[in-house]
């Protein structure tokens, strides 16, 4: 399962059940987030027991993105039988927030910095 588009690339690992994200996520809506959503729920359908979303390479995400991955975090927790794990990069200003919100969503997620 990959997404490949000029401005970001994401693809989902089976053998190390991690959905990597790259480059910078401008979505205009939940149009445009359709094929990322169908992506993340056809990993979910697969019930990996740990699944990492590993955010350390995307280096911009606006707030239609922030919407569309907090609602991910929304539907693992209510499946209640994935640890999601999700590491990020010092580096990227925008995660450091924005990462630590999702626990909000979900207090047992795990943040793992780079």
């Amino acid at each position: 399962m990959e997404i490949k588009t000029e401005n970001y690339n994401i693809w989902y690992n089976t053998e190390v059940k991690t959905v990597t994200c790259q480059g910078s996520l401008r979505l205009s809506g939940m149009e445009e987030s359709l094929p990322i959503v169908q992506l993340l729920d056809d990993v979910l359908v697969q019930q990996p027991s740990t699944l990492t979303l590993n955010l350390r390479e995307l280096n911009f995400l606006n707030s239609s993105g922030i919407n569309m991955v907090s609602k991910f975090v929304i539907k693992v927790r209510q499946q209640n039988n994935v640890q999601l794990v999700v590491q990020g990069s010092n580096n990227i200003s925008w995660q450091g927030k924005s990462l630590k919100n999702l626990q909000r969503l979900m207090p047992n997620l795990q943040l793992e910095w780079e």
